[in-house]
């Protein structure tokens, strides 16, 4: 397999990065997640890092055995379910990672105070703006390639993403390596290896945000369906 490997002492520019990318996602596109990943791990070195809503932890126990120490990336909305944080804290003490805690430039009250109140009811999108997107693109300026756990199955939005791509937004390598991904090779792979997942997908949350903007989803509804219930939203951001 001819993917094209960079040497990560120095970091390319972005049209260097962006031909990577398209190079990558061609070549590895049947490539098994590990492979991906180590790919990754080869190309970037510590430049490369991996986010996690900590939904589950499968990403990150997959990185950490091409790239023991890796950076997983969470964000910390000031809105996630205590168990959401449970699993973050879990994670950082069991696994090989080095889990790296992003926050907003507001806390929760402050934003209230400038935006008013419930600022998700009102404009949810505002509101992921200030406290995801534009957290996770200060956060990743340090990184040129970063790690995703999007499926393909999870969602039509989805239905197309690249094993690697180009992060146009933030001007990154994005890398997806689960996403030929079914759920059930989700569960078998949590099972075999004993990965942490968060308990709330045990409760009725297949698929877990800010508490605000998440309910439980009732039996035959898809699996996003508990996220923006009611809105034509079906993104945070991150990933569109």
């Amino acid at each position: 397999m001819n993917t094209t490997r960079t040497r990560h002492t120095s970091r390319p520019g972005a049209d260097a990065l962006r031909r990577l990318a398209e190079d990558a996602g061609r070549d590895l596109e049947d490539a098994p997640a590990l492979e991906i990943l180590r790919w990754a791990a080869d190309t970037f070195g510590p430049r490369f890092c991996v986010t996690s809503s900590m939904e589950d932890a499968v990403v990150a126990h997959l990185a950490s055995r091409v790239l023991p120490g890796v950076d997983v990336v969470f964000l910390d909305t000031g809105y996630h379910f205590p168990e959401t944080i449970g699993t973050r804290d879990a994670v950082a003490a069991v696994m090989d990672v080095n889990v790296v805690t992003l926050t907003p430039r507001q806390t929760v009250a402050e934003q209230d105070a400038e935006y008013g109140p419930r600022l998700h009811d009102r404009d949810p999108d505002l509101c992921c703006a200030l406290r995801k997107v534009g957290p996770l693109r200060a956060g990743l300026e340090k990184y040129d390639a970063w790690a995703t756990g999007l499926r393909r199955d999870e969602s039509p939005t989805r239905a197309n993403t690249p094993v690697v791509g180009w992060d146009e937004k933030r001007g990154k390598v994005k890398v997806s390596p689960i996403a030929r991904w079914t759920q059930d090779d989700v569960d078998r792979y949590v099972d075999e290896h004993g990965v942490l997942t968060n308990p709330l997908l045990m409760d009725g949350y297949p698929s877990i945000g800010c508490a605000p903007c998440t309910r439980r989803v009732s039996e035959g509804e898809d699996a996003r369906a508990g996220r923006w219930s009611g809105r034509a939203k079906t993104e945070c951001g991150l990933h569109g």
